[in-house]
């Protein structure tokens, strides 16, 4: 499968819309998890992976199509400053993928048995991505810059090339089916990632996305428009969208994006609650319950979303309720087309 046709195919596989997991942190907390430390996440590649296995499972019994491993906070450098060697952090990166391939194995071994989920429905043999999360630069600092994007006049694009090359060469080579560069805050981050991907001839997809606070720019202050055109440009880009950001900012950002490209377009907002750097924790003053993040996705798709998600502070069952839009929409696209057909042969 050709990188051009690779997420076209897929989402023709899936009837036209795919359903992206949701958040992994806080249901990792949620099992018991403690991620009180700068590697988040990620710590748990070390300590509790059978708990990640079983986030991505619960993912995948929601509806999922995409799960997206647990390597957003993973990096060499953020693993060697807590004593563990490059060696082992390149193992543990693999490690990320290599669970949520597990899962996908457990899932579909269970759909084939004809095995139940907990809410009594079957489970359905389904195409299953796993995409392997490239977190941004201000999420190794783990001070909360990657929402704000303002890195200093220090760090350049070949800055932020060198940090990320290593990380993007295994994680390319780990048997994902593609590398998600997540929760992108600025241009030059971008300008890094698309420039890596030429000179590493990285051979499997990737998408971007970028996050926004004000509806119009990503959260750096740089424009939209000007970041997914970067995106745009680069050849091993498959998709191009929006992630942690506020679902209210969506819709307008989606139309901003489609001005720029006509690759499929994903989003996988927050909650609607904004992170506090300082005091690290969600900040729940805004937050809006799971009914009305789902009462969004109709318009997304309407504006010209392919691929829906959630970001923090989502859970299975925002997943869940995201999959059975998405399916209805599906099903009454092929409703429509088979009775578009009936009428022509007649």
């Amino acid at each position: 499968m050709g990188l051009g046709t690779f997420m076209g195919d897929f989402l023709r596989q899936c009837g036209g819309y795919a359903v992206v997991d949701g958040g992994l942190a806080t249901e990792l907390e949620r099992h018991g998890a403690d991620l009180n430390d700068p590697l988040w996440s990620a710590k748990c590649l070390v300590t509790s992976p059978h708990l990640i296995r079983r986030v991505h499972l619960d993912y995948l019994e929601a509806g999922a199509n995409i799960i997206i491993s647990a390597s957003y906070q993973a990096t060499l450098q953020g693993f060697e400053s807590k004593g563990i060697s490059r060696d082992e952090g390149e193992a543990l990166l693999k490690r990320s993928v290599e669970i949520a391939r597990e899962a996908r194995n457990i899932y579909n071994d269970r759909a084939t048995k004809g095995s139940w989920d907990d809410f009594g429905d079957g489970l359905k043999r389904k195409p299953v991505l796993v995409a392997a999360s490239v977190g941004s630069y201000g999420a190794y600092l783990a001070d909360g810059s990657e929402y704000s994007g303002i890195y200093g006049d220090a760090i350049t694009v070949k800055t932020l090339k060198d940090f990320h090359r290593r990380r993007v060469q295994v994680l390319a080579n780990s048997g994902a089916d593609l590398i998600a560069f997540e929760t992108t805050p600025n241009k030059i981050e971008a300008q890094a990632y698309a420039e890596l991907l030429e000179e590493e001839d990285i051979r499997i997809p990737a998408w971007f996305s970028f996050s926004s606070k004000d509806g119009t720019n990503v959260v750096s202050g740089d424009s939209i428009v000007e970041c997914a055109s970067i995106a745009d440009s680069c050849k091993q880009v498959v998709a191009i969208g929006i992630n942690c950001t506020p679902p209210r900012y969506i819709k307008g950002l989606i139309q901003l994006i489609r001005k720029v490209t006509s690759k499929p377009i994903l989003v996988y907002p927050n909650s609607g609650e904004t992170y506090d750097g300082d005091k690290k924790e969600w900040v729940a003053s805004k937050g809006i319950a799971e009914e009305d993040f789902v009462s969004y996705v109709d318009k997304w798709c309407e504006a010209g979303v392919s691929l829906v998600g959630g970001c923090c502070r989502t859970t299975p069952n925002t997943i869940r309720a995201i999959s059975k839009v998405l399916s209805s929409r599906s099903l009454s696209s092929v409703f429509g087309a088979n009775m578009l057909k009936s009428y022509e042969l007649k």
